[in-house]
């Protein structure tokens, strides 16, 4: 190895040695030496998470930090590093507190309740920008498709501004880190674009996918003319320049209260192994096996602490870095919960999307039959879903309740977000969205599209709730440990 690598690898374990936060400053010296390590870590309530860039640094004079709307915002607005590339509530609530909610993330055409709202006084601000404040949670206007197989019966939305021309869907901003991984960009999938020249098909089909590079830059200017409300779109360079610094992002948990450096005793928790991680379109798909390798679908999809098996099998077993005990029962703890999340059996019924699609009544499987990429988390082709979140039995006062009809069989449904529907129009895509990248959550609570779930234990409260899964006390809180070490 290199004098030059090895010193990039010392002063980079420094910096998080000696707890440094905050993105490493472009400075004149950092321009003069790209090879200087840049990283950003962020402690979180169940650790440290931390960012690095295969770019060789985090660039701040990118297009990605810079206002190019009309607005005062920029992509960063909503995408903070601290906050996992997403935003939350306390995140949000400081920088209103700051600013008295005038920073430009509080803007009334997507950051308010209704762009009809009130916004004179700090008071009627906080009020407007509710949603926001409490879940994380941009507005989303999006039309009802005039082909579409449904149409608007009623709407009940509390801020009396949604209609059939713009409903109001409360949604949360994706993080803009571990973008290799994608395989569909937007909740929705409406930036996911059809190729027919594409070599990215759904196995045995003629449905074809473009580029997650064309994906994420026509994203990249949708995003600016929308939420920063651009005047112009984006020229073919800072397109390119924002999704090649993106796609460079790798973010992931580092260090973990109870279990310490997760990189340690071979764990393989931290960013720069997931930096390595091989992925692409159709990798250990759950239904016809992996697409390049044809092997059989793996239901063990994460290996990040395999290495901490003896943990399970020694309770005494000694460790160096151990302090106490106390990291050894952490990393067990989190051991187990990645066994639970490859291996604990799980009754999948009456999921659209799914049951439906392969007309069975029951599917058994585990989280990572639909998690299926391999040490990411995420589908591994465009597969969106319906779990019922968005039904109107799990509806709160603050949300919307859209009533829609079929068209052509007067069959009524209520959900507080149309999802994939509203972008192909089908009465079978009313409720279905795509699941995230599992990796680097616990930085970005809350959690699902609509931020219904404020922390871990309540996503895994919903899925043991939803599936009748039967989850102990004990397994439950090692589920928690192994996604809070992501």
């Amino acid at each position: 190895m290199g004098n030059g690598k090895v010193r990039t690898r010392t002063v980079a374990w420094m910096m998080l040695a000696c707890g440094l936060t905050g993105l490493a400053r472009a400075d004149d010296d950092d321009r003069r030496r790209p090879d200087r390590p840049q990283i950003h870590s962020a402690r979180n309530d169940s650790g440290v998470a931390v960012t690095i860039s295969t770019n060789g640094f985090i660039d701040r004079r990118n297009p990605f930090f810079r206002e190019l709307g009309a607005n005062g915002r920029a992509c960063v607005s909503c995408h903070q590093p601290q906050e996992g590339w997403s935003i939350t509530p306390k995140g949000l609530r400081d920088r209103f507190d700051q600013t008295k909610g005038t920073d430009p993330v509080f803007r009334l055409n997507d950051g308010a309740n209704s762009p009809l709202a009130d916004v004179s006084t700090r008071r009627a601000r906080e009020e407007a920008y509710s949603m926001l404040l409490d879940k994380g949670l941009i507005r989303v206007g999006i039309a009802i498709p005039a082909s579409a197989e449904f149409e608007l019966a009623k709407a009940d939305d509390p801020y009396g501004f949604a209609s059939a021309a713009e409903l109001s869907l409360f949604r949360r901003p994706l993080p803009t880190t571990n973008l290799r991984f994608l395989s569909t960009v937007m909740w929705d999938g409406r930036e996911t674009f059809r190729d027919p020249a594409s070599t990215d098909c759904l196995f045995g089909t003629t449905t074809c996918f473009a580029s997650l590079h064309f994906n994420l830059a026509d994203q990249s200017n949708s995003a600016t003319v929308g939420h920063a409300q651009a005047t112009v779109p984006l020229t073919a360079d800072q397109r390119a320049a924002i999704v090649d610094f993106e796609l460079g992002l790798f973010t992931a948990q580092q260090q973990d209260n109870g279990a310490g450096r997760l990189a340690a005793h071979g764990g393989n928790g931290g960013p720069a192994f997931l930096s390595s991680v091989v992925s692409y379109f159709g990798i250990n798909d759950t239904l016809v096996g992996d697409y390049r390798s044809h092997a059989s679908f793996s239901p063990d999809v994460m290996m990040l602490y395999q290495g901490w098996q003896s943990y399970l099998e020694d309770a005494r077993h000694a460790d160096p870095e151990r302090r106490d005990r106390g990291v050894a029962v952490a990393r067990r703890a989190i051991a187990r919960g990645q066994a639970l999340f490859n291996g604990k059996p799980i009754v999948i019924r009456d999921v659209k999307g799914l049951n439906d699609d392969l007309n069975v009544p029951a599917i058994l499987g585990t989280c990572t039959t639909c998690h299926n990429t391999p040490n990411a988390g995420n589908h591994s082709v465009p597969m969106p879903l319906d779990i019922g979140l968005a039904d109107a039995s799990r509806r709160t006062p603050d949300q919307p309740l859209y009533t829609l009809r079929n068209k052509s069989t007067g069959a009524t449904v209520q959900t507080t977000d149309p999802g994939r529907a509203l972008i192909t129009g089908r009465w079978q895509d009313i409720g279905r969205f795509k699941g995230p990248i599992l990796r680097a959550l616990a930085p970005r609570a809350p959690y699902f599209h609509n931020g219904s779930a404020k922390d871990l234990n309540e996503v895994v409260r919903f899925y043991n709730d939803r599936f009748g899964i039967g989850f102990t006390e004990q397994e439950r809180d090692d589920l928690v440990a192994f996604l809070k070490a992501l």
